[in-house]
């Protein structure tokens, strides 16, 4: 009778799943860039003139109001058809990072509007050029406030990474599906995979909440 746990065979495939894990974290990390800087962008060009103002809203409703795998597909399969072709990684970076920028924007969006209308207006009276403003008075106080935020928000994309399986991007759980596959023992490879997942997400979890708790007190 075959046992339901293989130590052996769980030792052998922690190479593979290592390898996944490599990819999960450079989705993640190069995933939260973009979406860190991309939504800062969102969320300035938010406070400019109305038509740009619609413009931006338009966007980021419709990119949150559209799921993130439909994004995925489209970027994979439709811009092809364009002569836009990039890879399985490429893609799923881009893509992550596109729809995370549009909430990490409303993020920096509440952080911008924390900061007293005193300051705006004294950066006015003193005839702050527009960049000085922005770079000088309200990201250091708005960025700082919203940390906690933007740290939940790449534990959730972390964790939405085996969504990328669809194009073929072998990320932690891809690699468990294929190795469970090659030998028809999946108990071991997502196990693994989970306690992968777990071994990460909960520490980062973990120091958000005392960020948070840092933040509260002050």
């Amino acid at each position: 009778m075959t046992p339901l746990w293989d130590w052996n065979f769980a030792g052998e495939i922690i190479p593979a799943l290592l390898n996944g894990l490599r990819v999960t974290l450079i989705a993640t990390v190069l995933g939260s860039i973009i979406a860190f800087a991309l939504g800062l962008v969102l969320a300035v060009l938010g406070r400019g003139p109305r038509p740009v103002r619609i413009v931006v809203r338009a966007i980021v409703e419709f990119v949150r109001s559209t799921p993130l795998l439909v994004q995925v597909y489209f970027l994979f399969f439709v811009l092809p058809a364009f002569g836009v072709v990039l890879s399985a990684l490429t893609v799923g970076i881009l893509a992550l990072g596109v729809h995370y920028a549009t909430y990490t924007s409303e993020v920096y969006r509440a952080g911008i509007d924390a900061v007293p209308r005193g300051q705006w207006e004294a950066a006015t009276a003193l005839s702050l050029p527009t960049t000085r403003v922005w770079t000088g008075v309200v990201l250091p106080q708005a960025i700082p406030r919203v940390l906690p935020a933007l740290g939940n928000y790449v534990i959730s994309m972390f964790k939405e990474t085996p969504l990328l399986i669809g194009i073929g991007v072998l990320d932690i759980v891809g690699q468990a599906r294929e190795v469970g596959g090659q030998s028809f023992r999946y108990v071991e490879a997502y196990t693994l995979a989970g306690l992968l997942f777990l071994l990460l997400s909960y520490p980062a979890s973990m120091a958000v909440r005392r960020l948070e708790r840092r933040r509260a007190v002050r």
